[in-house]
């Protein structure tokens, strides 16, 4: 291949890849699940600090709101959970779980987690933790992953155990039950 043509095959290959990430492209279809009662399933990642980090294990001992999300087209609604737990001075730990089940994905984690650090001020970094393929599968059949715009709002109690499930898009008044709850989990 001419020298002259390789900038334009590189684009078109990131251009796919784009494609298929931002639509859920090749990712395995969940129904969606209410798991409040049952514990996190254990999954490995690493946050965009790039430090390893096991869920739940990492935030247990204290309740944590887990946000996880399939797509990147989901990051508008986990925004507004974001802008809404900071405005409610919400009493527990956020952490953001951008999950990706799927070989294709796990193929390009590098340049995905660069693309989220390059959105992300490097402040947030700890509080995003990335799974990857068969790390990302036990969360997707956990939660369901239909419907993959709306994020999935977890709130675990000290244990692990998922106290409060939400994945119909963000509401203010489930907002508030949310806070409540957790307030009352960290008593």
């Amino acid at each position: 291949m001419p020298e002259r043509f390789r900038p334009f095959l590189v684009l078109l290959i990131l251009l796919v890849i784009g494609a298929i990430l931002s639509n859920g492209g090749c990712m395995a279809k969940y129904p969606n699940q209410n798991p409040v009662g049952e514990t996190f399933p254990t999954a490995h990642g690493e946050n965009l600090d790039k430090e390893p980090i096991e869920l739940p294990k990492a935030y247990m001992g204290k309740p944590a709101l887990y946000m996880v999300g399939y797509i990147q087209e989901t990051q508008f609604d986990l925004d507004r959970w974001t802008i809404g737990l900071t405005q409610v001075e919400f009493p527990a730990q956020v952490v953001e779980v951008p999950t990706i089940p799927g070989m294709f994905p796990s193929m390009f984690k590098g340049m995905i987690d660069n693309g989220m650090r390059s959105g992300i001020p490097a402040e947030d970094w700890a509080a995003v933790v990335t799974l990857y393929g068969k790390q990302a599968k036990p969360v997707a059949e956990f939660t369901g992953n239909m419907n993959p715009r709306n994020g999935r709002i977890l709130l675990l109690d000290a244990d692990g155990v998922v106290r409060w499930f939400w994945d119909e898009g963000f509401s203010a008044k489930r907002l508030m039950e949310l806070k409540k709850l957790a307030e009352d989990l960290d008593k």
